[in-house]
């Protein structure tokens, strides 16, 4: 026999080095952990969410516990009985010889070896049973539903809150009683109650009773499992087209899956006698049994059922599961109340009836006068060039849509929808000497301003295509009114890095250090000013300054003279980041907007509850779903999260300067959004609660509305055997301003839906025939208050060649006029931009395609100016300098007047003229005639010069040229009107025949 081998030992001193080496590593991760978890708290703290935070925190930590005692203490209690029951002789025997080295080598450290185990697989478990937190405030929480099952007639709750945590909960279970059997197993074997391989007895009587436990346990768990698999057909997907129990579920497997769960425990039983009877073979044949009869009447009958019996006539023998599963998707995206509505029924081809559509543009008062001529995803570069004002300052890549009511220039309140955005604080664009940690995170702190404009105006003018900014500058100015324009918290702020934090307080009678704005009317000086918000966790004590000096690994915490008594750190500043970790049993949507509610400029968001148990509901992938041309540029991508049912439960909001979260309950209904109230009391406010001017402010979420709408491709079919055939499917299109697949992004528009008396702020979309380019149907979802969430759909007859987004666009590219265009714009220092596509409904049987082209140079500091509108209707194209040019070329002359209302042309000038000003002629008035006067004479000269000016600044990026033109040019036209005037009404016009 060959001798054990010994066993290698370390020195004294590689054991004291190893050591201490440890005691550093824990030290150091202990440390870490600590900061983390304490800074995590002072934020909480600061924001008056510490009940979210000490909830999550017990939760976890109470799963931790749980898992991580009874997975690594029960395996290794299970053991160290499976030791402790060793048999004290073993057989001598080839085999118990080769294991003997493994026993000595075991013996000296069987206490460390054991205790590693346990804690190893203790800490495994924990790790993964406290993600399962939200789970188990589900399950402790949880709320009916007010809706029962088709199949089992149990309230709806039952399937969202309680069998995801019995499934948790029996997962474990099964995992303890595996581990232990395998532990048990290896120890029986290395230390002789289990021999393989010696004659005689196979096993000792403590393994044969330890061994039959612990498979009896195995088999009681088994049959628990088969139990609740009968639930599980309610998530089935062996229907080819839909989601949830199906002819085969519920008549070839709920009862097989009975039968098994009578015979694993009849399986289990048989191996706790096992324990008396001393014989393993009637466990082993109820054992086989168990086997033979899940694969026969568990495996097999269902798949002979399917196969000879569905398949055959799965439309006939579907249809009601087919139905179970349609309203259950509907009920599970909120689309249970859709409007549907016949559109265009009588349209039977391609051309446009003249007379019909300027009877229907002429009785249109609230959608095209509201038409969108500005593109929120490409007017980044123009707010940015002609709103920047310094280099610190910037706007995100998209901008936002939102809604105002506001006087007119008559005094009337008057809804417009605006483009929207702040002017945050941009790290990125700091110069070289001004990226110090001084001026990074104690000068440049913040942004300033807020900027909108209406969204279907543009300065006009032969040169001009520029937004109309009705708020703007530095203070800021204009007709929203803004009392605290300072932006604290904001989308850009976050995205120079993780580290973008500001440290901002500085002592009574100290002189301001941050940057504020620049003093008025100077290019050089600049106005200071020291934070005074709630915001920021304080860090007076030398004690948080060494917290957060080893939060960030950054020593001016210490050191640094702008860390003082009275100084706080803002961090997590971007709206959805501190939204998501105020509220982290929300999904948030990608695409926070701001809005002025009560003088201050606060950030809104919308929070959603979802759920991935709800019965029969089709499951989506979020992030996939949600996906469009525009993710990731500008708008969030969502976690890809598969889930299939979700509510537009929250309204949250982000004060923009000292970055308060305050959420509101909006989903009155939802029983999701009541476990989680039930589970963090206090953190969501009433919906009684929200404030009347922040409720004129919302909107339909995007992400929602993309998630719905691709349901709705398929399951607005309602009748089982048509939606099994799958004959009348949509399809949403690809966005065809870009060259690639991704789908057309809903748009925000304000406009009349067919049988509402007035325009209203709504998200559209367009869908398509499957894989054709046709449209099929326009459906549109309500932000109005007193409608919010009411989704229309107008059905296009099928028959009809309606044309989609891709079609239009092809017929725009197509056309003469804007094709030489294109190919003039399409130059070596410009390039044409398409803008949004919008489709609006015009009457009771027409779509009216608007699309604005803007010209963008490719300088350094280029930004895109409107240059030509495009219009669709039918089959005719207009394609000119405004709107109702382009409208009268599609419906005869007089029509984009008559649509588009007098005064509807913006005024020229810097932005900053109201819409009663005097436009000036698109021609200077000298070509035609004679003036009545020199003065008219000079004033028209003066235009012209203007004129010109103003193109030579913008073909060379002239901005103080442009600017200094445009009043040169207001000058010149008021001069102009006053000469006229003077002149007298016996004045013959220019150009004009004198009539006698």
């Amino acid at each position: 026999m060959r001798p054990p081998m010994p066993v290698p030992t370390l020195s004294r001193r590689a054991k004291l080095v190893l050591g201490a080496v440890g005691v550093l590593l824990v030290l150091f991760t202990a440390i870490g952990t600590l900061t983390n978890v304490y800074v995590d708290y002072l934020w909480f703290d600061e924001t008056g969410y510490t009940e979210v935070f000490w909830t999550e925190l017990q939760t976890r930590s109470l799963l931790f516990a749980v898992a991580g005692i009874a997975v690594g203490g029960l395996t290794a209690l299970s053991i160290y009985l499976a030791y402790r029951f060793r048999p004290t002789f073993r057989p001598m025997s080839l085999e118990q010889q080769n294991l003997e080295r493994y026993r000595q080598s075991l013996e000296p450290r069987r206490g460390l070896v054991l205790t590693a185990i346990g804690v190893v697989l203790g800490l495994f478990a924990g790790f993964t049973a406290q993600s399962s937190w939200e789970t188990w405030l589900g399950f402790r929480n949880s709320t009916e539903f007010g809706k029962t099952d088709d199949q089992f007639g149990i309230d709806l709750s039952f399937f969202v809150f309680d069998y995801p945590f019995y499934r948790l909960a029996l997962g474990f279970g099964i995992a303890v009683v595996l581990l232990s059997l395998i532990g048990s197993l290896l120890t029986h074997y290395v230390f002789g109650g289990l021999r393989l391989q010696t004659p005689g007895q196979k096993l000792s009587s403590a393994a044969r009773v330890q061994l039959s436990v612990l498979l009896g346990l195995f088999l009681a768990l088994k049959s628990v499992a088969y139990w609740l698999d009968r639930y599980g057909i309610v998530y089935s997907d062996r229907g080819d087209v839909f989601t949830g129990a199906s002819y085969t579920d519920v008549n070839a497997l709920l009862v097989p899956k009975m039968i098994l769960v009578f015979v694993a425990a009849v399986c289990a039983v048989a191996f706790f006698a096992n324990i008396f009877v001393r014989n393993f073979l009637l466990p082993a044949g109820a054992l086989v049994l168990l086997l033979v009869s899940s694969l026969v009447i568990g495996v097999a009958y269902p798949a002979i059922v399917q196969q000879f019996v569905v398949k055959p006539s799965a439309d006939q023998k579907e249809a009601p599961y087919i139905e179970r599963a349609i309203n259950s998707t509907l009920a599970a995206y909120g689309l249970d109340e859709v409007d549907y509505v016949n559109y265009a029924q009588d349209a039977t081809g391609d051309e446009v009836d003249t007379e019909a559509a300027q009877a229907e543009l002429r009785n249109d008062t609230e959608t095209i006068p509201n038409a969108r001529l500005l593109d929120p995803n490409v007017l980044a570069a123009t707010f940015t060039a002609r709103q920047q004002i310094r280099n610190v300052y910037g706007f995100p890549e998209k901008l936002d849509i939102d809604r105002y009511t506001l006087p007119d220039e008559n005094g009337v309140p008057r809804t417009r929808d605006y483009v929207v955005a702040v002017r945050e604080l941009n790290s990125a664009g700091l110069s070289e000497n001004q990226d110090t940690w001084i001026n990074r995170h104690t000068v440049y702190t913040h942004g300033n301003g807020f900027v909108a404009a209406p969204a279907n105006e543009v300065v006009a003018g032969q040169e001009g295509g520029e937004p109309r900014f009705t708020t703007r500058d530095l203070p800021t100015t204009g007709n929203i009114d803004v009392e605290q324009p300072r932006i604290y918290y904001g989308e850009l702020i976050q995205q120079g890095g993780q580290d973008v934090y500001s440290v901002v307080g500085a002592p009574e009678g100290a002189s301001p250090r941050e940057f504020d704005r620049p003093e008025d009317g100077s290019d050089e000086g600049q106005i200071n000013n020291v934070y005074d918000g709630d915001g920021g966790v304080e860090i007076g004590s030398f004690f948080r300054q060494l917290t957060f000096a080893i939060y960030y690994r950054e020593r001016n915490f210490l050191l640094s003279g702008a860390v003082n008594d009275s100084s706080k750190v803002l961090y997590v500043r971007d709206p959805r980041e501190r939204v998501e970790k105020a509220a982290p049993f929300l999904e948030i949507d990608g695409d926070p907007y701001p809005a002025v509610v009560d003088g201050k400029v606060t950030w809104i968001l919308d929070g959603y509850t979802t759920s991935d148990a709800y019965p029969y509901s089709e499951p989506r992938d979020l992030g996939t779903t949600a996906q469009d041309s525009l993710t990731g540029a500008g708008t969030t991508a969502l976690p890809n999260d598969q889930f299939n049912y979700i509510r537009n439960s929250v309204k949250a909001t982000v004060d923009a300067y000292d970055g308060t979260v305050t959420l509101y309950e909006w989903d009155q209904e939802d029983p999701v959004l009541q476990t989680y109230r039930k589970a963090f009391p206090g953190t969501i406010k009433d919906r009684e609660d929200i404030p009347e001017e922040l409720v004129s402010h919302v909107r339909y979420p995007e992400d929602l509305f993309k998630l719905q709408r691709d349901i709705l491709t398929r399951y607005h079919v309602t009748d089982p055997g048509n939606f099994y055939s799958q004959n009348d499917r949509w399809q949403i299109p690809a966005d065809p301003t870009q060259d690639t697949e991704d789908a057309q992004p809903p748009y925000y528009i304000l406009a009349q839906r067919p049988g509402d008396d007035e325009a209203t702020f709504q998200l559209t979309s367009a869908l398509n025939a499957f894989n054709r380019d046709n449209l099929s149907s326009f459906i549109s979802a309500s932000s109005d208050p007193e409608t919010y969430g009411d989704i229309q759909v107008l059905r296009l007859p099928g028959n009809t060649p309606f044309r989609g987004p891709r079609q239009v666009q092809q017929s725009f590219n197509t056309n003469d006029d804007v094709a030489r265009d294109l190919n003039l714009f399409r130059g070596s220092d410009s390039q044409p931009v398409f803008g949004n596509l919008l489709t609006l409904p015009i009457g009771e049987d027409g779509l009216l395609y608007v699309e604005p082209l803007y010209v963008e140079g490719t300088g350094q500091n280029s930004f895109p100016l409107l240059r030509k509108v495009l219009v669709n209707y039918g089959d005719r194209v207009g394609y000119a300098d405004t709107l109702e040019e382009a409208l009268d070329q599609v419906f005869g002359a007089g029509a984009g007047e008559s649509a588009t209302g007098s005064g509807s042309t913006p005024p020229p000038g810097d932005g900053t003229a109201t819409p009663t000003s005097p436009a000036p002629p698109t021609t200077p008035p000298v070509g035609g005639g004679t003036p009545a006067s020199p003065e008219m004479a000079d004033a028209a000269a003066d235009i012209s010069a203007a004129i010109d000016a103003l193109k030579a600044a913008q073909r060379n990026g002239d901005f103080e040229g442009q600017g200094q033109a445009l009043a040169d040019l207001e000058a010149a036209v008021q001069a102009y009107q006053a000469a006229q005037q003077a002149a007298g009404a016996s004045a013959t016009p220019a150009g004009a025949t004198p009539t006698g």
